[in-house]
């Protein structure tokens, strides 16, 4: 008796081992490589940026004009243009690096770093304990509030 294949055929005595080589149509193509996710801007922590580099560059001018007043006399910037006319020159140069580094901090907002998120709860959460240990609660102490639980909300936001 002459052994046989499943479709009825004698077998291939040629003497080789390897199978025939076979065809698959019905694998997809690889799948292309995940992209690492960028978090969406929440548009709250957007306005936010925003008004904090608009008080960075008011502190920045500030800072400028009173080191340019102290500096190069009073006739080349009229003392009606300054906000602060009381300030000396050491306040002006610490308006300027608080405007930097507030510049620094919208940056980060704006880029969702998480070190920018961490200082701005921190500084509200401060804000806060103050206006509460004062017993001042006023629409500021509110608005702090709602600020500080929103920046909570939208932390996974943050990278």
């Amino acid at each position: 008796m002459v052994a046989t294949s499943s479709k009825g055929e004698p077998p291939d005595d040629t003497g080789s081992a390897e199978p025939p080589p076979s065809r698959v149509n019905h694998l997809l193509p690889p799948a292309p490589a995940k992209r690492l996710l960028q978090p969406r801007l929440p548009i709250g922590v957007a306005v936010m940026a925003a008004l904090v580099a608009v008080a960075a560059v008011i502190l920045i001018v500030t800072g400028a004009l009173v080191l340019l007043n102290a500096y190069l006399g009073q006739t080349v910037i009229p003392s009606n243009l300054l906000i602060t006319s009381t300030i000396d020159t050491f306040g002006a140069a610490i308006l300027l690096v608080v405007g930097a580094a507030l510049i620094a901090l919208a940056r980060g907002l704006w880029d969702q770093e998480l070190w920018a998120l961490a200082v701005t709860v921190g500084i509200l959460f401060t804000g806060l304990a103050y206006e509460f240990f004062t017993a001042s609660l006023t629409v500021l102490f509110v608005v702090a509030l709602i600020l500080f639980i929103y920046l909570l909300a939208v932390r996974h936001h943050f990278y």
